[in-house]
């Protein structure tokens, strides 16, 4: 193998990460892939090839994001190579501020600011920087690269931008910033092939996952998105509460008295599908659940996707194409059935059958928006994004 380039995605209780081969024309091949789960209470290293067979499982003893980048190095030398042949490591950063938008070599300056934005992206911000600092312990020479979900959506127009408040704020970088941006750009790069007849034209895509947003496209490039200067706004998530009146918190602080720590464990953590469920964050189980209250909290995210549609569909002034990706969108035809159903008015006439077995193209045959449902691959494109930065950079 020549050498590779590890891919890491930390969560707060997982660290998921791919591994590439380079090969001497510059082509990207995916050699393994696997995660360290809960990492705060029981740590567990699974890893598969390529076509998904499982190479190992195992249990961590040690708890954290130094112990599970450990994991995958000492792996990874005692099956392919030694920890320092790593070509680079890419990182995914969901936040990149004003600062940052594209692709970064990491420095001490550099993680400084990732730093700064921790109150921006509280959930996820400070697990990849744990996990650059625990790569950096281990093999401190290889470099590594921040790759932000903030870039793509940061050459939008400045109107679609601002919030109402005053300029002074907005001047100091309280905007909408946008999120899941390495998922659209991947969805972007994959269009001329899989739609090439939306590849230019008016498209909204649908990233709905644990955490869940939408992206209205206009020739490949972002003209709206749903969520905002943090990754809580727009449609209701796993456990994060989606668009909310700010009067709500003046509420709590006013007359629950609710410090700002315990509403932020209130909208990140407790909120959304588990929230309303009382169930479950999972669409899965959602979707089996005999509860009331289960089906209320699917009925409330199908019903918010569909606004959300609406509104995007006249920031583009109408639209050719609709796109499912993410774990629920790419998995859950209930909801993709549903969604479409609701926004028939934008023309998308599903095909139930081609729905069922997942596309590529969900919609009937002259329905006059379009429906598809492509898989997304955010770590090949910050692969993607590592090796043109270190190819250029040296």
């Amino acid at each position: 193998m020549r050498a590779p380039i590890l891919i890491i995605n930390a969560g707060s209780s997982s660290l998921k990460f791919s591994l590439f081969e380079t090969s001497a024309q510059g082509a990207l091949s995916l050699q393994f892939h696997g995660q360290v789960e809960d990492l705060l209470a029981a740590p567990k290293f699974s890893v598969e090839d390529a076509r998904g067979q499982t190479l190992q499982r195992c249990p961590i003893r040690e708890q954290g994001h130094e112990p599970a980048v450990a994991a995958i190095q000492d792996w990874f030398a005692q099956h392919v190579g030694r920890a320092t042949d790593f070509y680079g490591v890419g990182h995914r950063i969901v936040h990149g501020g004003e600062q940052y938008c594209a692709p970064i070599r990491i420095d001490d300056s550099v993680l400084a600011t990732l730093e700064e934005l921790i109150p921006l992206a509280p959930l996820h911000q400070p697990a990849q920087i744990a996990a650059i600092r625990a790569v950096a312990a281990r093999a401190p020479r290889v470099p590594q690269v921040a790759c932000f979900d903030t870039a793509f959506h940061s050459q939008q127009p400045s109107l679609d931008r601002e919030f109402a408040l005053p300029r002074e704020y907005s001047t100091r970088g309280i905007r909408r910033y946008g999120f899941h941006g390495l998922s659209y750009e991947y969805i972007v790069s994959t269009l001329p092939r899989v739609a090439p007849q939306c590849a230019a034209g008016r498209v909204i895509v649908a990233h709905l996952g644990n955490g869940a947003s939408l992206c209205a496209i206009a020739n490949g490039r972002s003209v709206a998105t749903t969520m905002g200067l943090t990754a809580l706004d727009g449609v209701p998530m796993g456990t994060r509460c989606g668009a909310l009146d700010p009067g709500v918190l003046l509420y709590l602080m006013q007359h629950e008295h609710m410090p700002a720590p315990e509403i932020e464990k209130l909208l990140y953590e407790r909120s959304g599908l588990l929230g309303v469920s009382g169930v479950s964050s999972d669409m899965r189980e959602l979707l089996a659940s005999q509860e009331p209250a289960a089906a209320q909290a699917v009925d409330l995210f199908v019903y918010r996707v569909g606004r959300e549609l609406g509104s995007l569909a006249a920031a583009l002034r109408g639209v050719d194409a609709l796109v499912f990706t993410g774990g629920i969108g790419e998995h859950a035809h209930q909801i993709r059935s549903r969604v479409c159903q609701d926004a028939q008015w934008l023309g998308i006439e599903v095909d139930p059958a081609a729905n069922l077995r997942g596309g590529p193209c969900i919609s009937r045959a002259g329905s006059r928006t379009s429906a598809w449902v492509i898989a997304t691959d955010e770590n090949l494109m910050v692969a993607q994004h590592t090796q043109r930065l270190l190819a250029e950079t040296g």
